[in-house]
């Protein structure tokens, strides 16, 4: 819960906007501000002041504990001109408040961390449990020392200006050591713990199996990512509380699920008992990985048969890949989920004049990797291949890399041994669409004229459909200077079923510095001014010009009574 406070009528304004924006996120605390500060730093993980900085700083003061433990607070001024994180910039995640706050009230946001103010990411903000030296580490990735990164388990990081050696350490590691005086342990979540257990066992034999087992293979606890078992299991006291103890899930399967993996120790006790020849070692074996600690039982002191079983699993850490649309060019067309993605990625491949366009995006650290024209499929696969080493990747592709861009080829590489994220982009229809006004109102097709990859035979029917069906098109890769015929040829199909005075938009370079457009006709068009930086967008025959503006009707009953304008008003009888 977020707690919002305010001392006067413009602060209250502001405070009000925020509340009714999250309204499920944020608490109002009213009356003396003293005392709303303490009952909201006391019941809130955030809090919002709108109030002076140095006010807000005597009044926190004498709250300050742990900042591992503090609430964020972020501070507003009267002016809602700034939004700045004051405390818990990273424990609190005041940092990213004060970037939430400020885009909502259109404030700047203040964050002086000195790792967000350069771009890196901090070691204690990567959601990861981490030991050892942060402050440490840090300060030498802030100043340029060699810091080695020794990742003993593959998992998708953020990038990080590391090296191959140096005399700071950051370790990716799920085994119980201890972090030398220059050294931080970041603690992967790739272990798994197979349990069994008898009806009734008791939750301390139960954590204390697994404790002893983590002992045994010197792993970390902190790394364990969930307990699991099978689903007669599902609500054994002892499993559930052992799973709560250890702040992990508990994650069951079927009986048949666990019955069909391979194990090294099966046992005829469970298959009596729950249907199934191994518990431990096969809900643990269930997702793939490396058996650590194999089958095995609890020990009582009372002499007592032993009422639960473990084994322990590392799985192999997810590599990620997201293909992200940069939009058609304006960088406030590229949507806040693609920069996230784009600061996020460890490895970025892309087209290089692409790559030019977000580069000054990229966190230190990021690995550039970048061809020319025609290598797309060598991409894909290279983004592919990053991605199963365990990084964390960014596709990139201009428009929505799934429109005539990187998906596709992506995603016939990737099989389920990767995570795949697709983050939508602005096309360069859609963009196109804006400039010219609204061509793209009802049903609408986008053909790309390449024939490059797509036979031309296949091109035409489709151009064919198109235009016997009446759709509004817009052309892609309309004409190169090895392509000089494809448009005409797709103009002429169209030119078969509409009026020569269908409107006609032509927009080259949308939205960017140099964009040019024009309305004109299918009889007026001339091809020749058209290239492979240009989108074509013919209508139908509802479309109108009106006022210089392409026009498509949705159609509704009312429009068809409204008075027609325009230079395409005696196609009247075509609505």
């Amino acid at each position: 819960m977020i707690g919002l406070i305010s001392a006067t009528a413009a602060g209250a304004a502001a405070r009000d906007r925020l509340a009714a924006a999250w309204p499920d996120r944020t608490r109002v605390y009213e009356g003396p501000v003293g005392q709303a500060v303490r009952a909201a730093f006391a019941e809130c993980e955030q809090l919002v002041c709108f109030l002076a900085t140095g006010a807000v700083v005597r009044l926190l003061a004498p709250l300050l504990g742990d900042k591992t433990a503090d609430p964020g607070v972020v501070c507003v001024d009267e002016g809602g001109r700034f939004a700045v994180s004051l405390v818990g910039g990273h424990g609190g995640g005041a940092n990213e408040l004060a970037r939430e706050v400020g885009g909502l009230l259109g404030a700047e946001p203040v964050v002086t961390t000195a790792t967000d103010s350069v771009g890196l990411p901090g070691l204690d903000t990567l959601g990861l449990p981490y030991e050892g030296s942060v402050a440490v580490v840090s300060r030498a990735l802030l100043d340029g020392e060699p810091v080695a990164l020794e990742a003993e388990v593959p998992w998708a990081l953020p990038p990080l200006p590391t090296s191959p050696q140096g005399s700071y350490t950051i370790r990716l590691t799920d085994r119980a050591v201890e972090p030398g005086e220059r050294e931080v342990l970041l603690r992967p979540p790739s272990l798994v713990v197979g349990v069994g257990a008898s009806k009734g066992a008791p939750a301390g034999e139960v954590l204390g199996l697994i404790e002893e087992a983590l002992r045994e293979g010197g792993l970390s606890p902190r790394s364990v990512a969930e307990v699991a078992t099978v689903d007669a299991k599902a609500e054994e006291p002892g499993i559930v509380a052992a799973a709560e103890r250890l702040g992990v899930a508990l994650v069951t399967y079927s009986a048949e699920e666990l019955a069909a993996v391979e194990v090294p120790n099966p046992s005829d006790a469970p298959l009596a008992a729950v249907g199934t020849p191994s518990v431990a070692e096969a809900a643990a074996l269930l997702g793939g990985g490396e058996l650590l600690v194999p089958k095995r039982k609890s020990v009582r002191e009372d002499g007592q048969p032993a009422m639960a079983t473990c084994a322990v699993v590392r799985r192999p850490g997810r590599g990620r890949l997201a293909v992200v649309g940069l939009g058609p060019g304006a960088r406030d067309l590229l949507t806040p989920r693609a920069a996230a993605e784009l600061r996020r990625a460890s490895v970025l491949v892309g087209l290089d004049q692409y790559v030019d366009q977000i580069r000054d995006l990229l966190r230190p650290g990021t690995r550039v990797l970048e061809s020319g024209l025609g290598a797309e499929e060598e991409r894909a696969r290279t983004a592919v291949a990053e991605a199963r080493r365990g990084h964390a990747v960014a596709l990139i592709g201009s428009g929505d890399a799934g429109v005539y861009a990187m998906a596709s080829p992506a995603l016939a590489e990737a099989s389920d041994d990767i995570d795949v994220v697709g983050v939508p982009g602005v096309t360069a229809a859609l963009a196109a669409g804006a400039v010219l006004g609204a061509p793209l109102g009802h049903d609408h097709v986008s053909i790309s004229l390449s024939d490059l990859h797509t036979p031309w035979e296949v091109i035409e029917r489709r151009v064919r459909a198109a235009a016997e069906a009446d759709i509004v098109v817009t052309f892609y890769n309309p004409r190169s200077r090895g392509r000089d015929w494809q448009l005409p040829k797709a103009l002429g199909i169209l030119a078969e079923h509409r009026e020569p005075a269908t409107p006609v938009g032509v927009v080259r370079n949308a939205s960017r510095p140099d964009e040019s457009s024009r309305v004109t006709t299918l009889a007026a068009l001339d091809p020749a001014t058209v290239d492979m930086m240009t989108v074509v967008t013919v209508g139908n025959t509802a479309t109108r010009n009106i006022a210089g503006r392409m026009v498509t009707p949705r159609g509704y009953r009312w429009q068809a009574a409204a008075p027609m304008s325009g230079s395409a008003a005696g196609q009247e009888g075509a609505q």
